[in-house]
């Protein structure tokens, strides 16, 4: 038997004992030292071996993560450990800290109960760093905290033990900051991070060891021991007396919380369903013996085995056989097996059971935060991704003949990975792909080619925008063509608040269901009749229908939706998306007769004039912004912010510390291309950045023109764009 039979034996027995199973992810800003620290627990685990640990990144299996050095993807992975005399285990996933793979982390999120956040003791809370744990407590995930590389606080920073002690309380006061103010109120005071509460570590991932107020009371270890050590670089020393696993693997069991204690508090803020139904009080027990209930985080694509769903079961428990019943096909599949991941490997098991990660082999077109369940129940909150795909790309087969292997790739892609967006132009016959920035687009463009095995040309990065009105419209009449159905229709910007919550999830896109929906709404300042009469969410734009007893109407109303999405899915100014604009029908006069209203009649007479009202109430585009933030030495400040004045860059601050200037700026994507040159150039490559989503930002009028334009000719339309009166005749 191989260690890894052994190991799936193991996790198998552990398994059922629910109190010992611990579910975390391992989160931080990109190069904080997540993978690495990770090495450590897996060899621990004996699957591999203490020397290769911190060099080998064994959770950064995939190809192009070896040679960039950054993790891509969320890999997962279950652990037994010994520990304080009783057996646990781990299932634990790492996950990338690169802003374009955000949305990996968001997802991770959700099958866990906690998480290790690892920050760079030189670089402190950075963007990525807070926007993780942001999302980790609306997820209702404990943090600890793991701060990585301190020897670097004395070898280049020349700090004494004094100052390095300041500085480490600097960084945990700026996490505590974020957990004050995002944590659930009822756990602040258990969840913020203290030296003496044992909750925070220290160390060197890369050299192995690490300490804790645990770990330095039972081994008598001073701070100025690891000062000294770190002075001296006897790293061996301290790895012998505090490895950073024990550390961390005690960090982890006393301080975060087994499936039964986190599924009483998260189970009601993540499903919607009756808590107080059998399904309800299974899943906040965490009961093996209920139904089984849980959510797909995760999809894998294996060449033999096809879709593998990563699921985090709640309750009941999941074998070979079983029939499973998936939320948004509404139809039940057979499992044809289940396994246990180890990194790389997904090896077979018997069954998964409540509490834990595990994959299931047979669930037909599952996708990303889908519910999976022995029977139907209420569907889990959609998992919500924080950064929308900024950058697109036109994408074709070089060979006509491997057109179909495209679109069949790219859809797997996509549904592996949900903040890819790929559109398929008919008319066109382009491809679009849109991603986080330009490296997830050229991962996703490597893995075409290499692993899929698809030639391809793909254009130079495209801008996307949206469109948007700039005030109200009146009310224009649109015609059907036979002339017999009529609609009056007007515009006007839907509320920004409004627009807000439907981003942060509060108010739900779709036809709405319940009244709680209408008074969400009137919370945020809709008059109630208006709300009471939305017949669609769509894209952050809504459908209102404030008629009174037009006759035939409910027998349109799909047929009036539908025109209404495909004006909103291509805006008249450029055919971008519309963002925030509210339609409402005032009045409609109808044929008696169903023939005279079918589809080539009433969709046209209701898209007409709300392009024509968007026109007349006037347009705009909105851009996609991202934050920047650069750390240089000081003497380049001056040219930095230069050079992003230059690109349209709005400076939000500027400190500075010791000699190392950090300059935080708001750019428009836009601008954002060939900007790592232009850094390096004004930088002698002395300056580090990164970047963030910030949202979309209305366009400077001077360059509205040429950008509409310029968009208009790539899609093959005539430059200028149309008057209201061609959608008036």
């Amino acid at each position: 038997m191989g260690r890894k039979e052994i190991v799936v034996e193991e996790v198998q027995k552990l398994m059922s004992g629910r109190e010992q199973v611990r579910n975390l992810a391992i989160v931080a800003h990109v190069d904080h030292g997540k993978t690495t620290l990770t090495d450590s627990l897996v060899a621990r685990a004996g699957l591999i071996s203490k020397e290769l640990a911190g060099e080998q990144r064994i959770m950064d299996f995939d190809e192009q993560e070896q040679a960039r050095g950054i993790t891509i993807k969320a890999a997962n992975i279950s652990l037994g450990f010994e520990y304080d005399g009783k057996p646990h285990l781990i299932n634990l996933i790492d996950t990338p800290g690169h802003v374009d793979f955000g949305g990996h982390v968001t997802r991770a999120l959700r099958a866990v109960d906690g998480c290790v956040l690892v920050v760079d003791s030189v670089e402190g809370v950075m963007p990525q760093t807070e926007t993780v744990l942001r999302q980790a407590l609306k997820e209702r995930v404990k943090p600890v905290v793991f701060i990585n590389k301190i020897d670097r606080l004395i070898n280049e920073l020349q700090l004494d033990a004094t100052q390095m002690q300041q500085k480490l309380i600097k960084v945990i006061m700026g996490v505590n900051k974020i957990i004050e103010g995002n944590a659930p109120p009822e756990f602040k005071k258990d969840w913020v991070i203290g030296v003496e509460k044992g909750n925070v570590a220290f160390g060197s991932a890369f050299n192995k060891w690490a300490v804790s107020f645990d770990s330095m009371k039972r081994n008598n270890i001073k701070f100025s021991d690891v000062y000294e050590t770190c002075k001296n670089g006897t790293h061996a020393d301290l790895v012998a007396k505090s490895p950073v696993d024990d550390v961390l693997l005690g960090m982890a069991i006393r301080h975060l919380p087994n499936p039964v204690v986190a599924q009483k508090y998260r189970i009601p803020v993540l499903w919607k369903g009756n808590v107080e139904s059998e399904e309800g009080k299974e899943m906040i027990s965490c009961s093996p013996s209920g139904a089984a209930v849980g959510v797909c985080f995760g999809i894998v694509y294996d060449e033999h085995a096809g879709e593998v769903g990563v699921v985090r079961l709640f309750s009941g428990e999941v074998k070979k056989g079983d029939m499973i019943y998936v939320a948004s096909k509404k139809n039940y599949y057979k499992v044809q097996q289940v396994g246990i991941f180890m990194g790389p490997d997904r090896v077979q098991a018997e069954r998964i059971t409540a509490g834990n990660i595990g994959a299931v082999v047979g669930l037909k077109d599952v996708y990303i935060g889908e519910t999976v369940s022995s029977r139907e129940v209420e569907p889990f909150e959609q998992i919500k991704h924080y950064s929308e795909p900024v950058v697109t790309k036109s994408i074709e087969a070089k060979d006509s003949k491997n057109l179909g292997k495209l679109v069949e790739v790219l859809r797997g892609l996509s549904k592996e990975d949900p903040t890819l967006r790929v559109e398929l132009n008919q008319e066109t016959g382009e491809h679009l792909i849109s991603g986080m920035g330009e490296l997830h687009l050229e991962i996703i463009e490597y893995k075409i080619r290499n692993e899929k095995k698809v030639e391809i040309d793909t254009s130079p990065p495209i801008v996307v925008y949206r469109e948007n009105i700039l005030g109200k419209s009146p009310i224009v009449e649109g015609k059907s063509p036979n002339k017999h159905n009529k609609f009056k229709i007007r515009v006007e910007p839907l509320d920004e608040k409004i627009v807000q919550a439907i981003i942060d999830g509060v108010v739900l896109e779709g036809q709405p269901k319940g009244k709680e929906h209408v008074q969400k709404l009137v919370d945020l300042g809709m008059e109630r009749d208006e709300a009471k009469g939305i017949w669609h969410i769509y894209k952050r734009n809504m459908f209102v229908d404030v008629t009174k007893g037009v006759q035939y109407l409910n027998e349109i109303q799909e047929l009036a939706l539908e025109a209404f999405e495909e004006a909103m899915d291509k805006g008249p100014l450029a055919k971008e998306k519309v963002n925030g604009v509210k339609v409402v029908l005032e009045d409609a006069t109808l044929h008696e007769d169903n023939v005279h209203r079918g589809p080539a009649q009433v969709i046209p007479a209701v898209k007409r004039p709300i392009y024509a009202a968007m026109l007349v109430a006037g347009m705009t585009l909105l851009e996609p912004k991202q934050k920047v933030l650069i750390q240089c030495p000081q003497e380049y400040g001056g040219d930095v912010i230069n050079m992003t004045n230059g690109r349209r860059g709005q400076l939000l601050n500027m400190e500075q510390e010791g000699e190392t200037v950090t300059i935080n700026t708001i750019l428009p994507v836009s601008e954002m291309f060939g900007f790592s040159n232009a850094l390096r150039g004004v930088t002698q490559g002395r300056a580090i950045w990164y970047q963030e989503y910030y949202g979309y930002d209305k366009l400077p009028k001077e360059l509205l023109n040429k950008i509409v334009m310029d968009v208009r000719k790539r899609k093959g339309d005539k430059p200028e764009p149309p008057t209201p009166q061609e959608f008036m005749d």
